[in-house]
């Protein structure tokens, strides 16, 4: 099953500059996207690779919650420097919506391939 309507799958910029390229977020996401080439000044090619993570892999699982669906999907996703790592991302579906929209992107391996 691919995500629901991700054609209108939403990646807001602020979770791009504010969480998984912020070098100073406890999480700890920047240091692997940055690995590959994203930056937060072009922000927006972090958008387009997971928005074409979204359409071109399966859900691998979902979860009920009392916000919406979440969605988990699992695989490759091009990168600006060639390389495809294997990423997990999340969306949600907020109930009373139609909209999937990310709520979180991790490295699946700790190889930086």
């Amino acid at each position: 099953m691919k995500l629901p309507n991700y054609a209108h799958a939403l990646v807001e910029q602020r979770k791009i500059t504010t969480y998984l390229l912020a070098a100073e977020h406890p999480a700890g996401k920047a240091a692997f996207f940055a690995a590959f080439g994203f930056t937060r000044a072009d922000w927006h090619v972090l958008r387009d690779a997971l928005l074409h993570h979204a359409a071109t892999h399966e859900v691998a699982a979902t979860l009920t919650t009392p916000h919406g669906v979440k969605f988990i999907i699992e695989g490759a996703m091009p990168t600006p420097d060639g390389r495809s790592p294997q990423v997990g991302t999340v969306w949600i579906v907020a109930t009373g919506s139609d909209t999937p929209r990310l709520v979180t992107a991790y490295p699946l391996t700790g190889d930086l391939r």
